[in-house]
């Protein structure tokens, strides 16, 4: 752990600007190096999924040439956003900005957080707090937010999206929603969040995932719409936990679906779906495969958490699966550290 009073330095790994470059026109993760790799490995499945003439593999080198280059640009590119955003931005609901209260938190979420964090403890007893969407995957769910907090923080996003303000994606699957360290939610509301109340009650629900060392996240908000994103392709998240909260608005439709942990054979043979509540958390590992359902009509807005622990994917990258080769970055960077991590299991891999 870093040592007393000195910020800790946060790194990404190398493999970040070629390693799970997505796809989405054929619904595909992949790894890219240049031409020669990528034909040797994907041609065949790039075909069966529509890339067929010359024109088709040109159009993609270059979709991907030009996100390798987004992701170089990325660290500096979100702290310049941030900067302007800070300086310019005028919030719709400055409350928003103040450190969280537990007045904007669900009592059954207190209730949660509060055990988990007392004396004698355990996994028993926090699973008679929250629930249990299934036991064999090991998801759950419980409200997180009030209902008039969920209203004040999408207008507030709601506000945001309307300003002349510069947006950064959410991340490389989603391109409609907000990146939370930029507009200045961070510090007074996610590592809060992250700290007092998740951090806990991780470490009961999945104590070897690092549920007890989360020392970093990334959050944003990710907006589904008719005319922008619908759905979201399979896949797994950066980060060794996440929770995933519904916001609202008025929706049908776009249902999570999860698979079995991305190592798996066949993890994705009998997907488990899990319909949104507004206010409510979905709680997982974050090698869980999973995905969105196609929006039905409305809009849906939902804050997602990665959460992740040095102390775990300072072994071993979840990206590359290999122990990562580190690079220094802005902020929480991708949660890596250059520090030697304490002994924790990493996450089961079946």
């Amino acid at each position: 752990m870093a040592t007393a009073g000195v910020p800790q330095r946060f790194c990404r790994c190398a493999c970040f600007c070629s390693e799970n470059l997505y796809v989405a026109r054929y619904g595909l993760h992949v790894r890219f190096r240049g031409e020669e790799q990528l034909r040797a490995d994907y041609g065949p499945i790039l075909r069966s999924r529509g890339c067929v003439t010359p024109k088709d593999f040109q159009q993609l080198l270059e979709e991907l040439e030009q996100e390798v280059e987004r992701r170089k640009r990325l660290g500096q590119e979100s702290a310049a956003r941030k900067a302007l955003i800070a300086s310019s931005y005028r919030p719709a609901r400055p409350e928003i900005y103040n450190p969280l209260q537990d007045a904007a938190l669900a009592p059954e979420f207190l209730a949660a957080a509060e055990y988990s964090a007392s004396p004698g403890a355990d996994l028993k007893g926090l699973l008679q707090r929250l629930e249990t969407v299934s036991e064999e995957k090991r998801i759950y769910r419980l409200p997180v937010f009030t209902a008039p907090f969920c209203q004040a923080l999408l207008e507030e996003l709601e506000h945001f999206e309307r300003s002349d303000m510069p947006k950064g994606r959410p991340n490389t699957m989603n391109n409609y929603g907000v990146l939370l360290h930029e507009l200045g939610l961070d510090e007074p509301l996610v590592t809060p969040l992250r700290e007092r109340l998740l951090r806990p009650l991780m470490a009961l629900l999945y104590p070897d995932c690092g549920g007890g060392w989360l020392d970093s996240h990334r959050a944003f908000v990710v907006k589904y719409a008719p005319g922008q994103d619908r759905e979201l392709g399979c896949h797994y998240d950066n980060a060794e936990l996440t929770i995933n909260v519904s916001l609202g608005k008025a929706f049908s439709g776009g249902a999570l679906y999860f698979g079995d942990l991305f190592q798996a054979p066949s993890a994705l043979a009998s997907p488990l779906e899990v319909e949104h509540v507004v206010g409510q958390g979905v709680l997982h590992r974050g090698g869980q495969l999973h995905g969105a359902r196609p929006l039905g009509a409305g809009e849906r807005w939902n804050l997602i958490v990665w959460l992740r622990a040095s102390a775990v994917r300072n072994r071993l990258c979840p990206m590359c699966c290999r122990k990562p080769d580190l690079v220094d970055a802005e902020g929480f960077g991708d949660g890596f550290t250059r520090e030697q991590p304490p002994a924790v299991d990493v996450c089961a891999m079946t």
